[in-house]
């Protein structure tokens, strides 16, 4: 959940926020709805369909898809549709609903300096906002612009689903639309320049201020919550620079950010995949000819956060670029941004045009089906990872195999396990020349050894068979062990159920790799928790009885009933059921994090079995920072 994951916000505060909030209302700002008797009806943003099977309950506060199965209440569908965490959600909805969320666990000082945050924010949107509508207006009125835009082949439709404008000539043109041109947040926001004065050759002169846009078509840069954040403009002749982006502010990161992903939410949901393009042209072009599913990278190479952004909405992106060789910058520099979330349910594909197009051009010239198949044909990660690596390689000698084994090596180890990962070595062997266990050998021996204060002494012991390098001493054993419940290691998993099935919206709080980490338990927990995540997802959050009425005949029925008897296993006088929610929070947090623990020390046994000393270095690293961290909480 981001720089939210430590915040807690009390479920008395979450089921008042619902209880004021109208989901026909939340629903209806993204989706067309109709009223059909005591329901409300339309096309469900979440996969693509000609005949409505969504529906809206004002009586239930809830909506169900019965063509895909989603269902939720009002903070599930911002969290759905827009790619929000649940923290996120919540303040989205309070401050439509004007309130304040509470938020356990942090200072006056604290919540007062993030309130102060969130307000400066609030502000600066909304300044660059009436600037967006000022653009759009001036668009209407200038013939140059507009014969720009419909030279493009853009119609007023596309053009006002982007909110496209134009910034007129002249230096201070804003100072028309804000009644003080001398504002600083028109400053802090990218929208003014300030020059400083020369005093030297102008002795008690003022500094020079002038609108940073002048005689551009102006994209607004949208927030996944649709608000404006920066704009990109760009010159209606061949004027330098040919796009001009607003500057990094408190609201706009362009490593952040991609353009377009607001209007191309429903499009990604309806096609299955996101396409990430290099330009806003691209992107308004796709859209005016049907394919709205795209999104552009603000005049950057594409982040590690850019992909982590695209991974809320889809679990397939194929990145874009032109065939030249600035292209292939780009690409290899998109690889490098995928490869550590490339995992066996999420692929990435390339797809390179030919060096005359882009996507714009191309599918003018050749039509959308002909670029749909395309796509299509893209080039998977897989591959691509081993083109790029054999860059530069002869691999009809010794030699130039050798080098693609030093290039691949790092691109490979970016790839998180799985059976991705363990297939790719398979086929960098064979095009290396070696064997499996030849390559995998080679490359644990060439990964730099990792000391540690604990690893100061020599290796004496004979029945110590770790690889050099691997620290002898364990990290210590978490510290922080809450005041509640306290479960022996064998029973975690039992008790981590049993706080799920008694106080399931805790789920919405935990971070998308505790939920991975929890789903993937051994099995009968694992399977049971799959089971209730499920249950979250399309009927929402719901009491014990409920969920062991839908368990009846289900496999993980008996584990649900044990856990759920009184906790005297664990020396505790009170059930799960009627512990407090802030207990069963706590508990929850120092479970996940134990289990956490417990799964980082099997992999770097793992690790060590195999000679990897990178990979074990990184889990220990990883698993000391957790216990720091759970020990300054502690203190």
């Amino acid at each position: 959940m981001g720089e939210n994951a430590d915040v807690a916000i009390p479920p008395s505060f979450v089921q008042e926020l619902l209880s004021r909030t109208d989901v026909v209302e939340v629903v209806g700002r993204h989706v067309t709805l109709k009223k059909t008797g005591a329901n409300f009806s339309g096309l469900c943003p979440f996969h693509a369909e000609k005949s409505p099977s969504f529906t809206v309950s004002p009586t239930k506060q809830f909506y169900h898809c019965f063509g895909c199965g989603k269902s939720g209440d009002a903070i599930r569908f911002l969290m759905e549709h827009m790619g929000l965490p649940f923290v996120d959600a919540v303040k989205d909805l309070a401050q439509q609903q004007g309130l304040t969320v509470p938020e356990e666990h942090a200072s006056p000082a604290e919540r007062e300096r993030s309130a102060r945050a969130r307000e400066a924010r609030a502000t600066l949107t909304q300044v660059l906002e009436k600037a967006a509508a000022a653009y759009q207006q001036q668009l209407k009125t200038s013939q140059r612009a507009v014969q720009y835009l419909k030279g493009r082949g853009l119609s007023g439709a596309v053009a006002k689903r982007f909110g496209l404008g134009y910034a007129p000539e002249g230096w201070r043109h804003l100072a028309s639309v804000f009644a003080r041109y001398d504002e600083p947040l028109l400053v802090e926001s990218g929208l003014v320049i300030v020059r400083d004065a020369d005093e030297e050759a102008n002795p008690g002169a003022e500094a020079r201020r002038y609108d940073r846009f002048r005689d551009r078509v102006m994209f607004p840069i949208r927030n996944v919550k649709g608000e404006c954040i920066a704009f990109g403009g760009r010159v209606l002749g061949d004027e330098k620079p040919k796009y001009l982006n607003s500057p990094e502010t408190p609201v706009f990161s362009k490593g952040r950010e991609l353009y377009g992903l607001f209007e191309a939410r429903q499009a990604i949901h309806q096609d299955g995949y996101a396409l990430v393009t290099e330009g806003y042209m691209d992107v308004v072009a796709l859209a005016q000819l049907g394919i709205g599913n795209a999104v552009a990278t603000l005049g950057t190479a594409c982040t590690p956060e850019h992909v982590r952004l695209l991974a809320k909405f889809t679990d397939e992106v194929v990145f874009s670029f032109d065939g030249d060789a600035a292209g292939r910058r780009a690409a290899r520099k998109a690889l490098e941004a995928a490869l550590p979330h490339a995992s066996d349910t999420r692929g990435f594909k390339f797809l390179f045009l030919p060096p005359e197009h882009d996507p714009d051009s191309f599918v003018r010239e050749r039509g959308a089906d002909e670029f749909r198949a395309a796509v299509r044909g893209a080039m998977p990660l897989s591959r691509f990872l081993q083109e790029a690596a054999a860059q530069g390689c002869d691999l009809q000698t010794p030699e130039g195999r050798a080098r693609l084994a030093h290039q691949a090596q790092p691109l490979w180890r970016l790839l998180p396990d799985g059976a991705l990962k363990r297939q790719l070595l398979a086929d960098l062997a064979q095009a290396i020349g070696l064997d499996l266990r030849e390559l995998s050998d080679l490359w644990a021996r060439d990964a730099p050894p990792v000391r540690s204060d604990s690893d100061s002494a020599s290796w004496s012991s004979r029945e110590d068979k770790r690889p050099k390098g691997i620290p002898k001493k364990q990290a210590p054993a978490l510290p922080g062990a809450s005041s509640g419940i306290q479960a022996p290691a064998n029973s975690r998993s039992d008790h981590a159920v049993r706080l799920l099935l008694t106080h399931n919206p805790l789920w919405d709080e935990l971070s998308n790799e505790d939920h991975a980490l929890l789903a993937a338990l051994p099995a009968p927990h694992g399977p049971l928790i799959a089971w209730i995540e499920g249950q979250i997802h399309e009927h929402g959050h719901q009491a014990w009885a409920s969920l062991e009425a839908a368990l009846t005949g289900h496999p993980s029925q008996a584990l649900a009933r044990r856990v759920m008897k009184v906790a005297t296993a664990y020396g505790a006088a009170e059930s799960a059921q009627t512990m407090a929610i802030d207990d069963a929070r706590r508990e929850l947090r120092d479970l996940v994090r134990r289990l956490t623990l417990a799964d980082l020390e099997r992999r770097e046994s793992e690790a060590i079995s195999a000679g990897d000393l990178r990979v074990f270095h990184d889990l220990h690293e990883k698993r000391k920072s957790l216990i720091q961290v759970a020990t300054q909480r502690a203190a």
